[in-house]
């Protein structure tokens, strides 16, 4: 089979798509678990980079009856990506990127820290807009702000949030701006980011609603994080409605970094045209779907949308290979695909295990960062990318392969 079922002793059921590649058991502990909750509709699906996470397992697909888990969503609600190509080629690029890298730098702020180039925000966070462009200042009024007051007038903590001054900004951790060549060398810009503080603030927020929603009821939980909020209950609409906001506004400021990145690369590389037409997914959100006779809340928890005939997006690590993906629409995962490679270590662990030196040779024709901030985003803290591919061939096929030349971090 394809995939391996596994069976939780609470008679709950986990489908896997991880032939060839590792599952700690602290994550497949962590799937049992949710497995084992009543709101499950059919069993748990879990993709080839599926590793232990915060509340809920990263690399799962959760479809639920009438109910929701914040903590499933998690915090970077609406996180993912975006790709684009252009018309230019490897042979439009000069030998030396780095010029390149520093512009789209300064064309986006990302990080929190100082001591990088192009850092535009107030002390306090260097990653978010000291003075708001127009362009994202106009996304914000006409299609974000007045949905944004509604929910801030029923939960006015949600308000105390950066929000628009972190609409077009990157983030920091695996967030990341690239530019890659594809296997005929054409470049495309592709970047992953989500719903930056704001989206933070409603995740937590409902997170311990929901706790304390469940009352005395929290106890015969697994886990606690997995506390949710059932339709009909005070706090459910509430959510259903911050979350799907988040996801927009998670969109949105994908749309707006890859505005700006290209007008970066303009400034640097002349002229050229990119493609109308950008792939832009989520893949840490929940969605309201059909499966096996029930209309379902479907959490894809560090996983894509895969649709048969939909494209998507799968990154590897830095130094490593990305794929431009078409969905099957296979229904046993719930028409899913992994979001990525997948951590094989934790950032503490990589940082105690890699230095610099392993780094820059684990991202040698990369133009990056190669310094020890950037440590634990090193390739060798990811799975294999080939092998997870290879695991989940009945869940997408591959339309283009990418190759990263420049990639920005936080």
């Amino acid at each position: 089979m394809a995939h391996q079922r596994i069976e939780t002793g609470s008679g709950g059921v986990i489908k896997a798509w991880v032939n060839g590649v590792s599952i700690e058991d602290q994550a497949q502990k962590q799937l049992e678990n949710i497995a084992s909750l009543p709101i499950v509709h059919g069993w748990v699906a879990a993709m080839p980079d599926v590793h232990l996470g915060m509340g809920a397992t990263i690399g799962s697909v959760i479809p639920t009856l009438s109910a929701v888990i914040p903590a499933a969503v998690g915090v970077d609600i609406g996180c993912g990506m975006i790709a684009r190509r252009t018309s230019l080629s490897a042979s439009d690029l000069p030998d030396s990127l780095r010029e390149l890298r520093f512009a789209i730098e300064a064309a986006v702020p990302h990080g929190r820290t100082s001591g990088f180039r192009g850092r535009h925000g107030k002390k306090r966070d260097k990653g978010s807009w000291g003075t708001v462009p127009d362009a994202n200042g106009r996304a914000w009024s006409e299609g974000l702000s007045d949905r944004f007051d509604v929910i801030c007038d029923k939960h006015p903590k949600i308000a105390k949030s950066n929000h628009v001054v972190h609409l077009g900004t990157l983030g920091t951790g695996n967030h990341f701006i690239e530019i890659c060549l594809d296997e005929a060398d054409r470049v495309w810009v592709m970047l992953h980011s989500g719903s930056r503080g704001v989206g933070n603030r409603i995740g937590s927020y409902f997170i311990e609603l929901a706790k304390k929603d469940m009352g005395v009821h929290l106890q015969n939980l697994p886990d606690h994080n997995l506390a949710y909020l059932e339709e009909g209950t005070e706090h459910f609409g509430d959510y259903v409605e911050a979350v799907g906001w988040a996801q927009e506004f998670a969109r949105t400021n994908r749309a707006l970094m890859m505005s700006q990145v290209l007008r970066a690369m303009h400034q640097v590389l002349g002229d050229f045209e990119s493609d109308e037409a950008a792939v832009n997914c989520h893949h840490n959100y929940v969605n309201q779907e059909h499966h096996y006779g029930k209309d379902v809340f479907v959490t894809r928890k560090g996983a894509v949308s895969a649709r048969e005939g939909e494209l998507g997006i799968i990154p590897g690590s830095m130094g490593a290979k990305s794929f431009i993906v078409r969905g099957k629409g296979n229904a046993e995962s719930f028409h899913s695909c992994s979001h990525g490679a997948g951590r094989v270590m934790s950032r503490t662990a990589a940082k105690r295990r890699f230095s610099v030196a392993d780094h820059e040779r684990q991202t040698e024709g990369v133009e990056c960062r190669k310094d020890a901030g950037v440590i634990d985003e090193i390739p060798s803290a990811y799975k294999d990318i080939d092998a997870v591919m290879a695991a989940q061939a009945d869940l997408v096929d591959i339309v283009h392969t990418l190759k990263q030349v420049v990639c920005v971090k936080g």
